[in-house]
């Protein structure tokens, strides 16, 4: 759907802004809003008046609050941001700046919050400007890309500076327009929204039911008249009569990677070997975006070979802790760090199936009681795997392969389309925050 645009433009002054509709007026920021207000405006208030309180992880991405935790306003005055209903806050640390944290603050525990201080706090001025509008306002792509190109600091510490905010310039429409501009958009963003739903349900139900495929072909085979027998372990059930159950450690050898200090690490290939860490593992491939090489003398059977299964089997995050690869012609000759496991196996083909199905979440549940993360070689080792005859084997990597890749085509889909929703969210607020279209007769028009 196209959208049409003003009558009349003129030029913002404002190099990225350019033209802006006839009848919007250029400003500060610093002049439609106050920002940071000050806490003494809770002085009045009783020491032990329960108020919300927000940490970062409480403010969505997507303008959501989380309103559970309630606290004294005596335990928060000191060393918290301080913000009321009706204020807009806009996260100002990296990545949350850049991932869009912010929220309109509403139904606020006796209309007051604190919250992180990495958040920077604006009250809209009502003769100026409404809370809704300026929200989109911080959340659009321009507001964000500017505000990327004026932070301070390094790394994960990088932050944008409150004079920024304060000093923003833009073309602000009158206040009703404003008005008319933010139903326009919380009618269509949440249209979009819904459609992202949508295909997010559908890519979490293409997961469950490729779990489902593989699940059912490593325990019961891809005949379904085989003949049954009890497995004799209650969680794995019945399996074809003519299959074996075996522990890991009869089928191969779990390796544990290399351990090297920061002293051998080196800047390229030329001068070191690369080590496969957990972030090469994605999605079930060997990726080579965030690269680590080492100097050290490399041991012959840390020496990555094709058809290893290479597993993460430590990490700072339960949920990366067991996700795997399989080593290929572009992987192999390489090595792994101390964090992964390689298991080498003349079966590699049908354990990584088995690897990747429910078999595997069920019985990594031994290593989740440990207060480390970590999954270690014993009880690798001691995993349970119901094994079919070698042709069975290869016949069913095979069926999964194509299984697979008929679930991944279709999630790829899912995927584009999200992408496509969520550009046309992001330009739709563009649009209409920085007046390249005109939705007041659609406004009037939804209205009647």
């Amino acid at each position: 759907m196209s959208f049409p645009r003003y009558p009349e433009y003129k030029d913002s002054g404002v190099e990225w802004l350019g033209q802006v509709p006839g009848h919007w007026a250029v400003k500060r920021l610093r002049f439609v809003a106050e920002l940071n207000p000050s806490k003494s405006e809770t002085a009045g208030i009783e020491r032990d008046t329960l108020v919300s309180f927000l940490p970062m992880d409480a403010i969505g991405e997507d303008g959501s609050l989380r309103l559970d935790v309630e606290k004294p306003v005596g335990e928060l005055e000191s060393g918290y941001t301080y913000f009321r209903d009706g204020d807009v806050t806009v996260a100002k640390i990296t990545p949350c700046y850049e991932n869009g944290k912010g929220a309109l603050m509403l139904g606020l525990l006796n209309g007051i919050g604190f919250g992180t201080t990495e958040l920077i706090v604006a009250r809209p001025k009502a003769e100026e400007i409404t809370g809704p509008y300026l929200h989109y306002l911080f959340i659009s792509p321009d507001f964000r890309s500017l505000g990327e190109s004026h932070m301070y600091g390094a790394g994960g510490q990088k932050r944008v500076p409150d004079a920024f905010v304060r000093n923003f310039a833009t073309a602000f429409p009158p206040v009703p327009e404003q008005t008319q501009i933010a139903a326009f958009l919380d009618l269509e963003t949440a249209k979009i929204d819904a459609l992202v739903a949508e295909q997010r349900r559908l890519m979490a139900l293409l997961k469950e039911k490729r779990q489902a495929v593989i699940s059912h072909a490593v325990t019961r085979g891809l005949n379904p008249h085989a003949p049954m027998k009890p497995s004799g372990i209650e969680w794995l059930g019945d399996v074809p009569a003519h299959w074996e159950l075996k522990r890991l450690k009869y089928l191969g050898d779990a390796i544990t990677g290399l351990t090297y200090s920061p002293a051998d690490v080196v800047e390229d290939d030329s001068n070191g070997t690369l080590v496969l860490r957990s972030s090469n593992v994605q999605r079930g491939l060997i990726t080579f975006d965030d690269n680590v090489y080492v100097s050290a003398k490399i041991p012959e059977e840390l020496v990555t070979q094709v058809d290893d299964i290479l597993i993460c089997s430590r990490n700072g995050s339960r949920a990366l802790i067991g996700k795997n690869a399989t080593i290929d012609k572009t992987s192999a000759g390489l090595t792994f760090g101390a964090f992964m496991t390689v298991f080498r196996s003349k079966h590699s083909a049908y354990l990584s199936c088995v690897l990747n199905s429910p078999l595997f979440e069920f019985q990594s549940g031994a290593f989740m009681t440990s207060t480390i993360n970590q999954l270690t070689i014993g009880v690798l080792n001691n995993f349970e795997v119901p094994l079919p005859p070698k042709n069975e084997q290869t016949a069913i990597a095979a069926f999964l392969a194509t299984e697979s890749n008929k679930f991944d085509t279709l999630t790829a889909e899912a995927q584009r389309a999200i992408d496509l929703l969520q550009e046309r969210r992001t330009g739709l607020i563009s649009a209409a925050v920085t007046g390249q279209i005109d939705v007041r007769k659609i406004t009037e028009k939804e209205a009647a």
